[in-house]
């Protein structure tokens, strides 16, 4: 049987043609059943699993305020500032918890900036038989 010109687009609209379909596909949903089965499935795992996340995320946030309660530059300079004066009016030394009281400064802020300055060499330390560090100023007063 030959094919004849007003036969064709019918022979053509029977042949399946790749990606076009007749019915369009549904997409996945969160509704899908499927979806709620491989959560009841898998919740062993996926909640300890967003258990642990939150912890991570906790952990870090304690982290980021303990680093933002740290002193800026200007405000660690003027306490150094007032610290070697202090020093230099007890040519001595003075303990740690007498130095905490006349700066008024934490002590373990205190703590930090005392090693930083002996680390760059304003400072020095010698720990009394109480188990008292005392700290001066380099060059001023006895022990060099």
């Amino acid at each position: 049987m030959p094919l004849t010109l007003p036969a064709l687009p019918l022979l053509l609209a029977q042949l399946p043609i790749p990606g076009l379909d007749r019915q369009p596909e549904k997409p996945a949903s969160s509704v899908d059943p499927n979806y709620f089965e491989l959560l009841e499935r898998n919740s062993h795992i996926i909640y300890p699993v967003l258990g642990l996340l939150v912890l991570a995320l906790v952990t870090v946030a304690i982290l980021q305020a303990t680093k933002a309660q740290d002193m800026d530059g200007a405000v660690k300079a003027e306490f150094k500032k007032l610290i070697v004066d202090e020093l230099r009016r007890y040519p001595a030394g003075l303990e740690t918890p007498d130095l905490a009281a006349a700066t008024g400064l934490d002590r373990s802020k205190l703590v930090r900036l005392l090693d930083q300055m002996q680390q760059d060499g304003v400072l020095v330390s010698h720990t009394t038989t109480q188990r008292q560090t005392v700290w001066r100023v380099k060059g001023i007063g006895g022990r060099h």
